[in-house]
């Protein structure tokens, strides 16, 4: 069975600053030919199923390295994916964002792969200086599996950051671009989460719904970038100043999130009105 891939998809990707080889492969092993099937179906799922509306996308640089750094929310990787196709989609030029894939996805049938040939190098922090350094867009969630663990009363909240993603901007000179994803908790809202049933999987956990499995039901999401945050030094301060650095782009995104709620509610409102 051939997959039809998306023309407007197949042109936009000609037009992404990535050195592909003859073959359609760049140096970090990413495919032109897959990522023209991924983005076919992710247009689909970005502009008809979900509707997605992005603010602020004129904040994310048109080339060079940058930090995209955001909450999770809706217990998968819905998050991720509905930014990725943000950067592809809403920016002119288009431009590919690589996330930092879970260590337990290299042992899943295909995702190892997959995750390769798209751009995502397992979570560790040469793949990220290397990204980075090649003037790439690095989407981080500092909350980590915490955060894709909210259940659904806790979905605009933030958990715990790591500090690591402070110490990678500093040290790759980076600037961080703040983002908020609001809408996922309810696209696949999670009541519990089988953590032992996971472990058995080879995964973190299995988030239930109201539906039981976690596929996400139809409705609207909302991304809000913000002005960059450059910071100064050189990552081996002391953990207080990284706390504190920390501090302040975590405030940053609990802002966006706290200002798409009020819209998100107001929109509702109106139309019920």
């Amino acid at each position: 069975m051939t997959f039809l891939v998306d023309r407007a998809v197949e042109e936009r990707i000609r037009r992404l600053e990535i050195p592909f080889d003859r073959h359609g492969v760049d140096p970090f092993g990413i495919s032109r030919a897959h990522l023209a099937r991924f983005y076919t179906m992710l247009g689909w799922l970005y502009r008809r199923y979900f509707d997605v509306a992005v603010t602020g996308i004129e904040h994310v640089p048109a080339r060079g390295r940058a930090m995209l750094v955001g909450n999770h929310s809706g217990g998968v990787a819905l998050d991720g994916a509905m930014v990725l196709a943000s950067l592809f989609f809403a920016m002119e030029p288009p431009r590919l964002g690589h996330g930092m894939a879970e260590k337990f996805l290299n042992r899943v049938p295909f995702a190892s792969l997959w995750t390769s040939r798209l751009g995502h190098l397992t979570g560790l922090p040469e793949h990220a200086i290397s990204l980075l350094e090649a003037e790439r867009l690095l989407m981080v969630f500092p909350e980590g599996a915490r955060g894709t663990a909210k259940l659904y009363g806790d979905r605009n909240s933030l958990v715990d950051f790591g500090t690591g993603f402070v110490r990678l901007a500093l040290q790759a000179r980076a600037p961080i671009i703040p983002f908020a994803f609001v809408g996922g908790g309810e696209a696949i809202p999670t009541v519990v989460n089988l953590v032992r049933l996971g472990r058995m999987v080879g995964v973190p956990y299995i988030p239930l719904t109201p539906w039981l499995v976690p596929v996400p039901r139809r409705t609207s999401l909302e991304v809000y970038y913000d002005a960059p945050i450059l910071l100064e030094g050189t990552g081996n301060e002391e953990d207080e100043v990284i706390a504190g650095h920390v501090e302040r782009v975590k405030a940053r995104i609990r802002g966006l999130i706290e200002s798409g709620v009020r819209i998100r509610r107001g929109k509702r409102e109106a139309v019920h009105a």
